[in-house]
């Protein structure tokens, strides 16, 4: 495939944006939580997830209307050249010292067209592969995407620990974000206007209709999975009070990080020890892919789901009351494991129980609900959790949550 010339001018035009998101995300955790010039607090770390989740959750479920209306190498073009142009800005804001309410502001802009552009890199894989080679593409295209937004965060990492920290650091790494999301722009152009779609159709009803139909469509959704599909409700409600439980501990972990593991004024040795965290806990998630398909032979998936989380239940209050960094290691890696063992257990559920006609839309309010427990739990957090990290009640809190989730759920799934 890569000898094909417009599978990699896409390939390479997701690989820079992504790439630049990488760069993004890092220094807006930079200014949020480890900025030596603010104390930042769980309330600050609760804003930053809800501008990089929401708009996920508010735009996915519509996006793919627009998408197939708007011609899709505009769409990556276009939008790229905005979020440069938004990230120029958001440096901009960095260095006037705005009320931060204007950050926040340009910085959810930028973090939704890339819903848009995710989505669209999506929707034009067909358009540049042949049938055959779909199911290779969509294994290497996603998932190089993703390994380039790691290496953005990596060189964000980096630039975070060479430049003098403070809030001209930050804006550095924001123009630096712009000027790939430039590149990525610049990339996306070089293909033909008309070749990744869509093609056009007279009959389609007008946009307000389209999207008054995918609303109607989303609730169609709901109430089949509701009426019908018990199970999956099930496996749903499940997964969505793991992930709230895990959002609860990674804001745990990054308070811990900035004010407990490392000297308050340390910032970066805050971010390093967050960053081993999150190595850790996607060490985890790469365990649960490999050992999860054996363990639901042998325990069937709502055995592994109710492992998964009765085990978060015991783990979490032995390793993390310590409050100590490797023990929290240690509890990065378990939570990797069993967060992510339930979500495929979840999703194979859904996959099973939920007919073809309607799987679409339930992976919609899937990814809405995925979104909207991790921000419901940052702002739960920010409530309750002292500024150091330090809180045995929020550790048992979410150890009591675990247990009576998996409880529940094995309930459930006996009836």
């Amino acid at each position: 495939m890569l000898h094909t010339r417009d599978f990699r001018r896409l390939l390479g035009a997701r690989l820079l944006s992504q790439l630049s998101d990488g760069v993004f995300q890092v220094s807006l955790a930079s200014y949020v939580i480890f900025s030596p010039e603010r104390q930042s607090s769980p309330a600050d770390i609760a804003s930053m997830l809800a501008v990089l989740l929401l708009p996920f959750s508010v735009v996915g479920p519509f996006a793919g209307v627009l998408l197939d209306r708007w011609r899709r190498r505009q769409v990556l073009y276009l939008g790229n050249l905005t979020r440069f142009g938004l990230g120029l800005v958001t440096a901009a804001l960095l260095l006037a010292r705005v009320p931060e309410w204007l950050f926040f502001a340009s910085a959810l802009l930028v973090t939704a067209l890339n819903r848009f552009i995710l989505a669209g890199l999506s929707a034009a894989l067909p358009r540049v592969v042949t049938p055959d080679q779909l199911v290779t593409a969509n294994s290497l295209s996603p998932t190089a995407g993703t390994v380039a937004a790691a290496a953005g965060g990596g060189i964000g990492f980096v630039f975070h620990q060479i430049l003098p920290p403070g809030t001209r650091a930050d804006a550095v790494l924001v123009t630096v974000a712009a000027a790939l999301y430039l590149a990525a722009a610049l990339a996306a152009r070089r293909m033909d206007p008309e070749l990744l779609g869509p093609e056009h159709h007279p009959d389609r009803p007008d946009l307000r209709s389209a999207l008054g139909q995918a609303g109607r469509a989303l609730a169609d959704g709901v109430r089949h999975l509701v009426r019908e599909s018990r199970p999956a409700v099930a496996a749903l409600a499940a997964v969505t009070a793991a992930r709230f439980c895990y959002g609860m501990l990674i804001v745990t972990v990054l308070m811990l990080s900035r004010y407990t593991f490392n000297a308050p004024g340390d910032t970066k040795g805050g971010l390093a020890t967050l960053g081993t965290a999150l190595l850790f806990s996607a060490v985890g998630f790469f365990l649960a892919a490999v050992i999860s398909p054996w363990f639901s032979r042998r325990l069937g998936l709502d055995g592994w789901m109710v492992a998964c989380l009765g085990s978060a239940a015991v783990f979490v209050p032995a390793l993390g009351l310590f409050f100590s960094v490797w023990l929290t290691m240690v509890a990065a890696l378990l939570l990797g494991v069993v967060t992510q063992g339930t979500k495929i257990c979840a999703d194979t559920i859904v996959q099973r129980e939920v007919e073809d006609d309607y799987r679409g839309r339930v992976f919609s309010l899937y990814d809405v609900l995925f979104n909207v427990g991790f921000v419901a739990a940052a702002g739960v957090t920010a409530l309750v959790l002292p500024l150091s990290g330090r809180s045995a009640v929020v550790v048992l809190g979410v150890s009591a949550m675990y247990a009576g989730t998996a409880a529940l759920y094995a309930r459930t799934a006996r009836r």
